[in-house]
């Protein structure tokens, strides 16, 4: 039975929505702990537990900051118009100094998960051009494709939640942007040494330079997480379903579970019924191998969670019954 994962959020937080989802075939869910700690969802994660209660056994997985790179806070979102000139650091868009450092002339900035771009015009002052617009809040991603930046595996946040896990019923670690097996095997001690060495670890491949370690990274994954969503930043798009093909063939051929995520029924953020293109995308996903799905934003700020669930759920039961 494929795995079928949603995200927290308010548009889930009752405890009834909760169990609805339950009944509709949820087995998991993701908590993105990116900007707040396992305390601060205390009562969801209560209210999760309590809705599952006699339904099944759920799983939790938190989703760390760890080694992805994110613009600092803004006090106002920014709007940036195409054409625009935006400067990078304190008098502009707050961005780690490992980005400044590592910016030249021409190359490309992708922001919010590649929904804005800009191009530099100048390294050195960190001034760029916008080339895709759009309104950009504070926390939003930030990436240099074709860049290697590197980070710890764990933030002194992630940490801390690692320490809390047994307390709240956290059973895996998605971990972000995994680049080597090395990561893994330093993510396994941290975890240990934190009295977490029971969580399942979710290697999330976010990029070309993990996609090319993935034979590395499969002995000290427990889960493989194709994270289409940065992957998708790091190539042309219309590259993304040939790598997620590969990532998939890889897995099954190494006996290792692969889940697929990102923008898997992204229109039922607002409908109630999805595209064609969406329930074909998850039927190949799990005709593929995939072990389970998830959708993000569609159960954590959508308004229609139990229904996404639902699509979910009966279309990737489709999908195992067309493979009998």
């Amino acid at each position: 039975m494929t795995e079928v994962y949603g995200t927290f959020g308010p548009a889930c937080k009752a405890q009834e929505v909760l169990k609805d989802m339950f009944h509709a075939g949820m087995t998991g869910m993701r908590l993105n702990l990116s900007h707040v700690d396992l305390s601060d969802s205390a009562e969801q994660i209560k209210a999760f537990h309590a809705a599952a209660d006699g339904i099944c056994k759920p799983q939790l997985v938190i989703d760390t900051q760890g080694p992805e790179l994110r613009i600092g806070d803004l006090t106002t979102p920014m709007v940036l118009k195409n054409g625009a000139a935006v400067t990078l650091g304190e008098t502009g868009i707050p961005v780690p100094a490992v980005v400044l450092d590592a910016l030249e002339d021409a190359c490309e900035v992708l922001l919010d998960d590649g929904k804005i771009a800009l191009r530099v015009t100048d390294a050195r002052q960190g001034r760029a051009e916008v080339v895709r617009g759009g309104t950009l809040s504070g926390r939003k991603s930030v990436k240099l494709p074709g860049k290697t930046i590197r980070l710890p595996v764990l933030t002194e946040r992630d940490l801390r939640n690692v320490r809390q896990a047994a307390e709240y019923g956290v059973t895996g670690l998605l971990q972000p942007f995994v680049r080597s097996g090395e990561d893994l095997k330093e993510l396994r001690q941290l975890l240990t040494e934190n009295g977490a060495e029971h969580l399942q670890i979710f290697a999330k491949i976010e990029s070309m330079e993990g996609v090319a370690n993935l034979q590395d990274i499969l002995p000290y994954a427990d889960v493989i997480v194709i994270a289409r969503g940065d992957l998708g930043n790091d190539m042309p798009l219309w590259q993304l379903p040939a790598v997620q093909k590969d990532i998939s063939a890889t897995c099954r051929a190494a006996g290792k579970p692969f889940i697929v995520v990102t923008q898997m029924l992204a229109s039922m953020e607002h409908a109630a019924v999805p595209t064609r293109a969406e329930v074909s995308d998850i039927f190949n996903a799990v005709a593929d191998g995939a072990w389970g799905v998830m959708v993000t934003g569609e159960t954590a700020v959508g308004e229609y969670p139990v229904e996404t669930i639902r699509y979910l759920t009966n279309t990737a039961k489709e999908a195992e019954n067309w493979m009998k």
